[in-house]
Parts: C-alpha cells; sequence; structure tokens
C-alpha cells in the first residue's frame, strides 16, 4: 500500500482511533499520529516505523503485524487481548511531530492522565523523551522507569520508534519495551 504526498495531506488533522479494550494491562502513548497512521487508522503504521518489529523481537507479540497495510481486525484483536493498547498524547494528525505546540503537548499530558484513570492499565509507556518531557513539565526526565505513577500506573518513557529517531535500532527499542512489558505482566 502506497500513498501520495497528496492523498496523505489530506489526512492532516484527521484522529486516529484508541486501541483499548477492558483487560488493558500496557498502554503504549505514542506523540500523535503521523499521515500514514491517519491514512490506515493504525498506531505507528508508517513502513519505516519499527514499533511492531520491536514488540516482536522483544517477545511481546508474537507474530508480525504489517503496519504499513494497516492492521487486521485480527491483529488488533491479538493485541487486546494480550492486554495492549495504544494511544496518543495528542490526537490530530501531522506530518510531523515538530508541528505540536508546547501547550498542546501538556494539554495532552493532562488528557492522558484522565485516559489512565478511565482505563486503569498496569503500565503506561511513553514513546517518545522529548514529548514527555513537554507533556509533563519534567525537563530532565531520562528514558526508563519514571519516579512518579500516572493515575496510578507505573510510568515509563521509552524511545520513539520513528524512523526519524535514526540513533535506535529495532534490537535497542526491543530491549526499551521489554522492560514495562515485565512490569506489566505481559513477559
Amino acid at each position: 500500500m502506497g500513498f501520495t504526498r497528496a492523498e496523505l495531506e489530506t489526512f492532516r488533522d484527521a484522529v486516529v482511533t484508541d486501541l483499548v479494550e477492558p483487560g488493558l494491562k500496557l498502554l503504549f502513548v505514542g506523540i500523535n499520529p503521523g499521515l500514514w497512521t491517519a491514512a490506515t487508522n493504525t498506531h505507528f503504521a508508517h513502513p519505516g516505523n519499527r514499533f511492531y518489529p520491536a514488540l516482536l523481537r522483544a517477545g511481546i507479540i508474537d507474530r508480525p503485524i504489517d503496519r504499513g497495510a494497516g492492521m487486521t481486525d485480527d491483529d488488533r484483536r491479538h493485541l487486546v487481548e494480550r492486554g495492549i493498547g495504544i494511544t496518543n498524547l495528542v490526537a490530530r494528525a501531522t506530518p510531523r511531530a515538530s508541528e505540536l505546540s508546547a501547550a498542546e503537548l501538556r494539554a495532552g499530558g493532562e488528557r492522558l492522565e484522565r485516559f489512565v484513570a478511565g482505563h486503569r492499565p498496569r503500565v503506561v509507556a511513553v514513546a517518545g523523551i522529548t514529548a514527555y518531557r513537554s507533556a509533563f513539565r519534567c525537563p530532565k526526565a531520562v528514558i526508563g522507569r519514571q519516579p512518579d505513577d500516572v493515575a496510578g500506573a507505573e510510568l515509563w518513557v521509552v524511545p520513539n520508534p520513528s524512523g526519524l529517531n535514526a540513533h535506535e535500532t529495532t534490537d535497542s527499542l526491543a530491549h526499551a519495551y521489554r522492560a514495562p512489558a515485565e512490569a506489566a505482566g505481559l513477559i
């Protein structure tokens, strides 16, 4: 599946459906949907994104997910049956997360607290240290388990799986994602 730049632009500011069901153990939180994600209604969907390959390599999921084509209902069921959910700090789709304002990220952090309080996951893993620092006003935060919980859930910050985050590999992402999955009881 492919899209032209013009086709992708039609998805600017679109909202992607949260992937969340009862029995949530581990909630992954992206920064905001990219245009490819919005076009396929699949979180972390860009073909260059390493999120699903990292989950597979970490043993969090047990089969590949073809994110570029969009998730099937079976793919979604596989994730939610394992207790995995996905949402974003900011709901609107943009070509790059750098288009978001600090105020949008802070509002996203507040929305995430309410979301977590309502869905009660054991663990929350925010994918992106820079966005986390802004959203939660923690300018010195580092990757890993955070000292404070969010609405009663353990809070972790993990590296962003975007292909734009060039210093991370699928292996390093898998290692980083495995720790919150273990804390959530998925591994």
